[in-house]
């Protein structure tokens, strides 16, 4: 199996990465946590543009109709920018719940809004772990609940508190039936993998940008008349984090060209655990290079150290995945 990218797909994130860092990302994801999502969503515009928000949407929808592995592409400089906003609901989960659907409806009415960046969508899908919570729902156009055989639009109700200060997390209350049957459970499994799949990418693109940050302070910052870069307990520390971020990504590739096929659940799962410990690896690697600064709220490694604690467990906790997988290894999955 074939998990290098292809010269296309290098350029397409090395000009992701370019317009994010142009984009001002961080400045757009304080404003975004402090209630003012002007900035990010001028910034999830022109990711629309660059045609992010339209590669799950299928082409009579108004989108690309890319391969999983783009998205994997786009959601890992996403999570390196730590761009702020429902992306993963507008651009992955929902346009894969929606289109795996026999009734198009749905699709026709919300998707062509979504590929062209002037909608967002948030949805919430009930697992054993966590119930009717979605994400950014007072920014979001459309709010979709997914439970068992029936999906509902719904409301936003009281802020529910995350660790993240630029995910603001609601709990939803249920309106209309939009659909229902038992197709709806099979669409919302293939919604919730392919947002989980995204999430993983943007841990291991939020990973590698701690790890980046971690390596540049290690650079600057002296010790006894060095640099601390040039002690061997940091450089085996940072060593570590690099192993385990290159151990991960052949897992979300994976995950990506498998979202087809029977493994589909445990492979997400593989990639969902193995993005989620590296990710974490860094997170505490560049805290601990960093010292007492990486505590404050001010500096931007906060930025980095609060989503990857939120991701980690966003798209169903560790335990929920690792159960997944071992159902899976098991044969009663």
């Amino acid at each position: 199996m074939r998990f290098a990218l292809s010269p296309e797909q290098s350029d397409f994130g090395a000009a992701l990465r370019k317009l994010l860092d142009a984009g001002r990302t961080p400045s757009a994801a304080r404003a975004w946590a402090a209630g003012d999502p002007r900035p990010g969503r001028a910034l999830i515009r022109q990711l629309a543009e660059a045609g992010v928000l339209g590669l799950a949407v299928a082409e009579q929808h108004g989108g690309i109709g890319a391969e999983p592995i783009d998205l994997v592409v786009a959601f890992q400089e996403i999570g390196r920018a730590a761009a702020p906003g429902p992306i993963v609901e507008t651009a992955a989960a929902i346009p894969a719940l929606l289109q795996a659907l026999p009734d198009r409806t749905l699709a026709d009415r919300w998707l062509p809004d979504f590929a062209e960046g002037v909608a967002l969508g948030t949805v919430s899908f009930a697992t054993p772990d966590r119930s009717d919570v979605a994400l950014d729902a007072d920014a979001a156009e459309v709010v979709l609940l997914a439970d068992g055989t029936r999906l509902c639009t719904g409301h936003r109700a009281g802020l529910v508190r995350s660790v993240d200060p630029t995910r603001r997390l609601f709990a939803v209350t249920a309106d209309d039936v939009v659909a229902e049957d038992e197709q709806v459970r099979a669409a919302a499994a293939a919604g919730f993998d392919t947002g989980a799949l995204a999430c993983a990418a943007q841990l291991l693109g939020a990973g590698r940008a701690l790890l980046q940050a971690a390596t540049e302070y290690a650079k600057q910052r002296r010790q006894f008349g060095a640099p601390i870069g040039e002690f061997q307990a940091v450089k085996q520390k940072l060593a570590d984090v690099l192993i385990a971020l290159d151990s991960a990504e052949p897992l979300v590739y994976r995950a990506a060209l498998t979202m087809t096929e029977p493994t589909r659940g445990r492979d997400v799962s593989a990639a969902v655990i193995a993005c989620g410990d590296a990710a974490y690896r860094a997170a505490r690697a560049a805290l601990q290079v960093h010292g007492a600064i990486g505590y404050t709220a001010e500096y931007p490694l906060s930025l980095w150290l609060t989503k990857v604690t939120a991701l980690r467990s966003a798209w169903g906790t560790p335990d929920l995945h690792r159960a997944r997988i071992a159902r899976a290894l098991r044969g009663t999955a």
